[in-house]
């Protein structure tokens, strides 16, 4: 499967098996995200939008991401 585009409806995407952290709450602030078929790259979309758009990351972009997270990159952009 080819990569698709970012911003895409998740309605385009096939059926994909979205995750969410246990650290979501339940009033809807979570950010989801679901392994594309055949290795093509992972789905990021926001739970309170299921229909879409879903930005599409290839697996080295999230794991630099979630590294960088845990290095504590990004511990200024939260209050």
């Amino acid at each position: 499967m080819q990569q698709p585009p970012n911003g895409v409806p998740t309605t385009q995407l096939p059926p994909l098996r979205w995750r969410k952290s246990h650290r979501s709450n339940p009033s809807g602030n979570c950010v989801e995200l679901a392994e594309l078929p055949g290795n093509a790259g992972i789905a990021l979309r926001n739970s309170r939008h299921p229909e879409g758009p879903a930005l599409i990351y290839t697996v080295d972009e999230i794991a630099a991401f979630v590294f960088g997270a845990r290095d504590g990159d990004f511990d200024d952009l939260i209050a």
